[in-house]
C-alpha cells in the first residue's frame, strides 16, 4: 500500500499571499483542443480498464483479451501480459468482478489450436505475442506474431474488425467457450450455446453465461467480407463435427474459418450483438453495418468521441495532467452501457422482453454502489441528455425488477452486488436537480423496499427488519453490519427526499427519522464506527485497523473497509456526525488522524482497500468524500491541500495510473470533479463543496450553457483558495449549489501558497447538510 502524509504539503505554506487581478474573463478567449486520452491508463495496477474501442455508453466494447484467470484481468486485459488471446466484443471497465468477453475472434495462421495455452508459454495455444499496439477513442490496432495486423472499431451495437494477413493460408477461430474464470465458479458456466452458418455466409449464435450475472444471454450475427474456403465446427470437449456441418449446439462451442490464401485484400468482420435474440442481432447489424467501409465507421466513432471530449476543455497544469483529465473523461463515459436493440426491444429485469418508448434506451452495467457518488452527478452537469435517458430507464427497470430499486444490474440480471439499493440515491438526486421524469411510477416500488421488511431475499438487503426495530444491524447476526446500517440510512434519506417531493409526507417523516440510524454504530465514547451486537454491547477489544470481530474467516463487519474508513461513511447528516463526535474541534482532529495515521492494514484486508493516505483509502469508494469534510468544520484549506495532493499523486498518465479499480468510471469522475474544483459530498443535497482546482482554466459544456472555472495564480505549490468570485461577484461560501452552477457563468478562484483560514470559516459560509445549516 502507498502511504503519503500531509506534512510536506501543509507545512510548505509561506506567509505571503499574492495580490492578483480580478478582471472579468474574456469569454471569447480560445481554449486549446482537448488532450488526447491515454486509453492504457488503468490497464495495469488495479485499474481493471480495457483499451479496446467502443462508443460512449455503447453496447459493444470490442477489444483484446490477454488473460481470464486473475483478479487483475477482470476486464480481460492486463497491459504487461505480453500476449493476446483474441478479440472479444464485450468488456467491463474497472470492476472488481469479471464477466463478459463474449464472442472471441482469433485471427491467426499455422496449425489450428483450440485452446489459448498458458500465459507463460503462448506458443502452446492460440495466444500470440504482439507489437505496435495503439489505442485511441473508437479505434485499436496491433501487430500479432502470426503476421496479422488487427484493427478494430465499433458502432453502438456492432463491432468491426479489419485483418491484414501475410501471404499464405490463415484462419479465424470463433470461440464461444471464452469467458472470465474464477476458482469459486461452479461449472457449467456456459449453457445453451449455438453456432449456425447460413447460406448467405452470415454466422449467428448465442450463449447463456453463469459467471457473475447468472444466466445472462447474449446473441450475435456476424458477416465477413470474404468467404472462407471451408468451415469446421467443434462441439463440446472440442469434438470436431462432420464435414458439411452448418449448425452445432451445446455449451462450449467453436468454429474455424479457413482461408487457403488469407493474404491480399483484408478480411473484414462485422458483428452485431443483442441481449434479446438472434433476430435482434441481425437487425442491429443491418441497421449499423450497411456497407464495408471500415474507415468510415472509424471516422464516425472519432467524431462521437470528439463531441464528448470537448465537453470539458482545460489549460494549464502539466501535459500529463491534461492527458489524465482527458483519460478520466473517456473512462467516465463508458457505462452504463446500451442494452436495447435498434427496434427498442430489450430484456427487462423481470426476464421479459419490453420495448422502450420512442427516443428512449435501456442500459446495463449499473455499478451503483460506486457511481452514485460522483459519476451520476457528473452526468447531470456534462451529459444532461444522458442523465435523462438513464433516469427514465432506471424508473422502468425499478418497476420491472423483482428486487425493486436497482443495485448492480448486468444484462438484465440483478447481481445484488454490494449492500443497499443505491439506485434510489441516483433517482433522488435527479429529482432534486429538476430532471423531469415519472418518479411517481417508481415510488410504490421504493416504498415497498423501504417498508416491506420481511423481504430479505438477497445479500444486499440482509438485516433490514432488525435495522428498523433496533435502529442498527447487529454484528453477530449479519456480516458487514456497520456498513449496512450506515448505507441503509443513506438510502432511507434518499427515499425520504423522493417521498417528500411526491407529497408522501408521512412516509418521508418515517424514512427521514430512520436515516438517523447511523448513530447507533458510531461509538461516541471512542470516536469510531464499531460493531454492535444484538444485545446492545459493542465489540471488545476494539481495533479500528481490523475488519471486525470475524466469527468466520469471510465475515467482516464493514464493506470493503475497516473501522477507520467506516467511521466516515455518513454523507447526508454531517452536522449530526460532528455533534456526535463532540463538536468541530474533535471532529477536525479525528479527520486529521484519519489522514495521518499509519497505513497499517490487516493481512486479511481485501485488495479493494488501496491507495492509502494514512487510513484514508482513496482506491475504494466508501470514504472518497472524506477529504471534503473539513469544509463542514470551517477548515476548507485542509480540504484544498488534500485534494490537490490526491489529484497529483494518485492519478498518473501510465497503465498503473489509477490507484484502485476504476469502478465503471467512479474513480475517474472523482478526479474530474475534484480537478475542476468542486465535489458532491452528498449528491442528493445538490451541493458541491469546493476543493482546489487543478487547472488554470477549464470550460465545461452544461447542455446549452457554459461554465468557466478559472484558478488565478495557480501553481503546483499554490493549492490554497484565497477567495472565490461567481460571475464577477464575491462568493464567501465554501460550496455552491447545482441550480446556480448549471445556469452557467464564471467561477473564479484566486490561489495562493498559504491557506486563507478565514475563507469558509464562518458558520454561515459552510455547506448545508441534511437540509440544515451548521449549528
Amino acid at each position: 500500500m502507498i502511504r503519503l502524509t500531509r506534512r510536506g504539503l501543509l507545512s510548505s505554506a509561506s506567509a505571503s499571499i499574492a495580490a492578483l487581478p480580478l478582471a472579468r474573463p474574456d469569454w471569447a478567449k480560445p481554449m486549446p483542443p482537448a488532450a488526447r486520452p491515454n486509453l492504457f491508463v488503468g490497464t495495469g495496477g488495479e485499474g481493471h480498464t480495457y483499451p479496446g474501442p467502443t462508443l460512449p455508453f455503447g453496447m459493444v466494447q470490442l477489444g483484446p483479451d490477454t488473460d481470464v484467470e486473475r483478479w487483475e484481468t477482470c476486464s480481460g486485459y492486463y497491459h504487461s501480459d505480453g500476449s493476446i488471446m483474441g478479440f472479444s466484443h464485450t468488456h467491463l471497465s474497472g470492476t472488481g468482478i469479471g464477466d463478459m468477453l463474449d464472442v472471441l475472434v482469433v485471427p491467426t495462421g499455422g496449425p489450428v489450436k483450440l485452446l489459448p495455452g498458458p500465459l507463460k508459454d503462448p506458443g502452446q495455444g492460440y495466444r500470440q505475442t504482439y507489437s505496435g499496439e495503439h489505442a485511441e477513442p473508437g479505434y485499436y490496432r496491433v501487430d500479432l506474431s502470426s503476421g496479422v495486423r488487427a484493427e478494430l472499431t465499433t458502432t453502438a451495437r456492432t463491432g468491426w474488425h479489419r485483418y491484414r494477413y501475410p501471404r499464405g493460408p490463415g484462419h479465424l477461430l470463433i470461440d464461444l467457450s471464452h469467458l472470465v474464470l474464477d476458482k469459486s465458479d461452479d461449472p457449467p458456466l456456459i449453457r445453451n450455446a449455438e453456432l449456425t452458418l447460413h447460406p448467405d455466409g452470415t454466422i449467428t449464435g448465442g450463449r447463456q453465461v453463469f459467471r457473475w450475472a447468472k444466466g445472462r444471454k447474449i446473441f450475435f450475427a456476424m458477416q465477413l467480407s470474404r468467404r472462407p474456403d471451408r468451415v469446421t465446427f467443434y462441439g463440446d470437449d472440442d469434438v470436431e463435427q462432420p464435414a458439411g456441418t452448418r449448425h452445432v449446439a451445446g455449451n462450449r462451442l467453436k468454429m474455424v474459418l479457413h482461408f487457403d490464401e488469407a493474404g491480399g485484400a483484408p478480411i473484414l468482420v462485422r458483428c452485431g450483438l443483442s441481449g434479446v435474440d438472434v433476430a435482434g442481432a441481425r437487425a442491429n447489424l443491418k441497421a449499423e453495418a450497411s456497407h464495408w467501409d471500415f474507415d468510415r465507421v472509424r471516422a464516425a466513432a472519432r467524431r462521437e468521441w470528439s463531441d464528448m471530449s470537448d465537453r470539458i476543455r482545460v489549460e494549464g497544469s502539466s501535459a500529463d495532467q491534461r492527458v489524465i483529465m482527458a483519460s478520466a473523461l473517456y473512462h467516465a463515459m463508458l457505462s452504463p452501457t446500451l442494452f436495447s436493440d435498434v427496434d427498442g426491444r430489450y430484456v427487462g429485469m423481470d426476464g421479459s422482453v419490453h420495448r422502450v418508448p420512442a427516443g428512449g434506451a435501456a442500459h446495463s452495467t449499473w455499478s451503483l454502489w460506486d457511481t452514485y457518488r460522483a459519476l451520476h452527478p457528473l452526468f447531470t452537469l456534462v451529459a444532461p441528455e444522458r442523465a435523462k435517458l438513464l433516469v427514465d430507464d432506471m424508473i422502468r427497470q425499478t418497476h420491472q425488477s423483482p428486487f425493486g430499486p436497482l443495485v448492480w444490474p448486468l444484462q438484465a440480471k440483478e447481481t445484488n452486488t454490494m449492500i443497499g439499493w443505491h439506485g434510489v440515491a441516483v433517482l433522488a438526486e435527479a429529482q432534486a436537480k429538476g430532471i423531469p421524469a415519472d418518479y411517481a411510477a417508481a415510488w410504490p416500488v421504493i416504498r415497498r423496499k423501504s417498508f416491506d421488511l420481511a423481504d430479505e431475499g438477497s445479500d444486499n438487503m440482509l438485516g433490514r427488519g432488525v435495522y428498523d426495530r433496533k435502529g442498527y444491524v447487529p454484528a453477530d447476526l449479519f456480516f458487514e453490519s456497520v456498513s449496512r446500517t450506515q448505507e441503509y440510512a443513506y438510502d432511507d434519506y434518499a427515499a425520504a427526499t423522493i417521498a417528500a417531493a411526491l407529497g408522501a409526507s408521512e412516509d418521508a417523516r418515517r424514512l427521514r427519522a430512520r436515516s438517523g440510524n447511523w448513530r447507533n454504530v458510531i461509538d461516541a465514547s471512542i470516536g469510531f464506527a464499531r460493531p454492535r451486537f444484538d444485545d446492545g454491547h459493542w465489540w471488545t477489544p476494539y481495533d479500528p485497523i481490523q475488519l471486525g470481530h470475524m466469527p468466520k474467516p469471510w465475515w467482516r463487519d464493514y464493506t470493503e473497509a475497516n473501522g477507520w474508513q467506516a467511521t466516515f461513511l455518513n454523507q447526508h447528516d454531517i452536522y449530526g456526525l460532528i455533534a456526535h463526535f463532540g463538536g468541530d474541534a474533535k471532529f477536525e482532529a479525528k479527520l486529521d488522524a484519519l489522514f495521518s495515521a499509519p497505513s497499517t492494514l490487516p493481512a486479511n484486508a481485501p485488495p479493494d482497500i488501496s491507495g492509502m493516505l494514512g487510513q484514508y483509502a482513496h482506491g475504494n469508494e466508501p470514504d472518497q468524500h472524506a477529504p471534503y469534510l473539513y469544509a463542514y468544520v470551517g477548515a476548507p484549506w485542509k480540504t484544498q491541500a488534500l485534494v490537490r495532493r490526491l489529484c497529483t499523486s494518485f492519478y498518473k498518465n501510465d497503465p498503473d495510473g489509477i490507484i484502485g479499480n476504476d469502478d465503471c468510471g467512479q474513480m475517474s469522475a472523482w478526479y474530474i470533479l475534484s480537478a475542476l474544483g468542486f465535489y458532491p459530498v452528498d449528491p442528493v443535497s445538490t451541493v458541491y463543496v469546493f476543493g482546489s482546482p487543478l487547472f488554470d482554466r477549464a470550460e465545461v459544456r452544461l447542455g446549452t450553457k457554459r461554465l468557466v472555472v478559472e484558478a488565478v495564480g495557480n501553481a503546483p505549490d499554490r493549492p490554497f483558495v484565497q477567495s472565490v468570485n461567481w460571475n464577477g461577484e464575491p462568493w464567501r461560501r465554501s460550496w455552491i449549489d447545482h441550480a446556480t452552477l448549471v445556469k452557467g457563468g464564471t467561477l473564479r478562484f484566486v490561489m495562493g501558497d498559504a491557506p486563507n483560514r478565514e475563507f469558509g470559516r464562518a458558520a454561515a459560509d459552510r455547506p448545508p447538510s441534511f437540509d440544515r445549516p451548521p449549528v
